[in-house]
């Protein structure tokens, strides 16, 4: 079929699609002015979703944005908002609205659930597509009661999402206010540990305590070297003073008291070998002389002796020091790693009071944090145009309507008219002759028919003066 061969079918068959385009004009009408009457309220809110909290100040994910919006319209038309809806104009407690869900529901649910869901079959929830204003239509056949459901919906889809926003910080703050609450146990028990620790080693302050006892241990050492030292010396010149040859000893021959008795000694022998060669032997100047320096050599061997004994004395003084300093460097050694194993032991419990204060701290900061949240009532939503009473209705909208119904009868005509005439289907043209008959047409003879004077006979009837001419 080619489209001169449409429009020759669409011609023929213009009476069925008049037709069919009239009746569908006229019922779209009829039902259009039949329809009642219904109103439209809106009411626009403003999502101010900048990605930052206005009490916290914590920055949104920019990812979580583009959900922001279609999760806010979820809550707006969600049921728990229809029914807040139902609870704020009291509608459930209508004695009308109640025997007419009874009539409707039969006794089944409850009025509430029963207007919320009707309410949200009329609400119609549009985001704007460049900005965060969201509109909140509700359609209706009362222009007061339209407009009253429409601010009805943004007032509590407001406190809704103030809840939605503070119910979890009161209960996370709930749950802060007892980890603060075992946290400080915690810390004031690691902080008990500590003290009674101190208090039964005696601890004020370690680290000055070990500071003075390592000096007092260095101190210690470098006594025990210089005793060492002492010792060792004195011990050489005991062995040499305690010999055969103690008189050779340094600390005899230094004595003033054998230098003394020495010379004494020297002029008590010349007098006597003085004498020896002027007397006899047995001469008594000689034997006293002899006597005198008999009593001087042996106040110099008993000199000798007393000083070699004390030599003796120093030596074992000093070695009885070192051992003294040596013992009281193994005291005072045990000391020190008795102190640096209590510091160790302390610093453990020290490190629990800090981990304690730590975690306490970090507690109290997120409870006051969640708290202040919780009963915080400000929100990012804010009513831009609340709902006024329409003054003309938004439907039944006659000449839209009208519009579509012409075209929807033309589509309708021209399909009728196709469908028929594929049930009827004639010789229109040369062109259908060629196709069904795959035969060449040679010529065509132009006829009409004549015009139908169905009316002729009737007209004979009627009298003269009455018929038309």
């Amino acid at each position: 079929m080619n489209f001169s061969q449409f429009l020759l079918i669409l011609l023929a068959r213009k009476r069925i699609i008049l037709a069919t385009l009239i009746v569908t004009v006229s019922l779209t009408m009829l039902v259009s002015m039949m329809m009642p009457k219904t109103y439209k309220a809106t009411a626009s809110v403003l999502l101010n979703y900048k990605g930052q909290d206005p009490l916290t100040g914590v920055i949104m994910p920019s990812q979580l944005l583009p959900g922001y919006m279609a999760t806010q319209i979820d809550i707006i038309s969600s049921r728990n908002v229809a029914a807040r809806v139902v609870d704020s104009l009291k509608l459930a407690q209508n004695p009308a609205v109640i025997a007419q869900f009874n009539d409707a529901a039969g006794g089944r649910g409850t009025v509430r659930d029963w207007l919320a869901d009707l309410l949200l079959k009329k609400l119609d929830v549009v985001p704007s597509r460049e900005s965060s204003v969201v509109e909140i239509n509700f359609k209706g056949a009362d222009p007061q009661f339209v407009a009253a459901v429409a601010n009805a919906f943004a007032e509590e889809y407001q406190k809704l999402a103030i809840e939605l926003k503070s119910d979890p910080m009161k209960k996370a703050a709930s749950y802060f206010n007892e980890q603060t609450k075992l946290l400080r146990d915690n810390l004031e028990s690691a902080q008990a540990r500590l003290s009674k620790y101190q208090q039964e080693h005696g601890i004020v302050s370690v680290d000055n305590r070990l500071d003075v006892e390592s000096n007092r241990l260095n101190d210690l050492s470098a006594q025990l070297v210089a005793a060492q030292g002492q010792a060792m010396e004195a011990a050489s010149r005991q062995s040499m003073a305690g010999g055969s040859r103690g008189a050779d000893s340094p600390d005899v021959a230094s004595s003033p008291l054998v230098q003394n008795l020495k010379a004494t000694l020297a002029g008590a022998q010349s007098h006597l070998a003085e004498i020896g060669g002027r007397l006899g032997h047995n001469h008594p100047q000689y034997l006293s002389a002899k006597a005198e320096a008999d009593k001087v050599q042996a106040s110099l061997n008993a000199a000798i002796h007393s000083t070699s004994n004390s030599v003796v004395n120093n030596s074992q003084i000093l070695a009885q020091r070192e051992a003294a300093v040596r013992a009281a460097l193994a005291a005072q050694k045990t000391k020190v790693l008795e102190m640096n194993r209590t510091r160790d032991e302390m610093g453990v419990l020290m490190k629990d009071v800090e981990s304690a204060q730590r975690a306490f701290d970090a507690a109290s900061q997120r409870y006051a944090q969640t708290n202040i949240e919780g009963q915080s009532e400000q929100s990012d939503i804010s009513v831009l145009n609340p709902a006024s009473a329409p003054l003309a209705p938004s439907g039944p909208r006659v000449m839209l309507n009208t519009m579509l119904s012409i075209f929807l009868g033309t589509v309708l005509g021209l399909g009728f008219a196709l469908l028929v005439e594929m049930i009827d289907r004639r010789v229109r043209s040369e062109n259908d002759l060629v196709e069904v008959l795959q035969m060449p047409v040679f010529g065509v003879i132009d006829w009409s028919a004549p015009k139908r004077r169905r009316y002729n006979a009737i007209a004979s009837l009627l009298p003269r003066r009455l018929r038309l001419t």
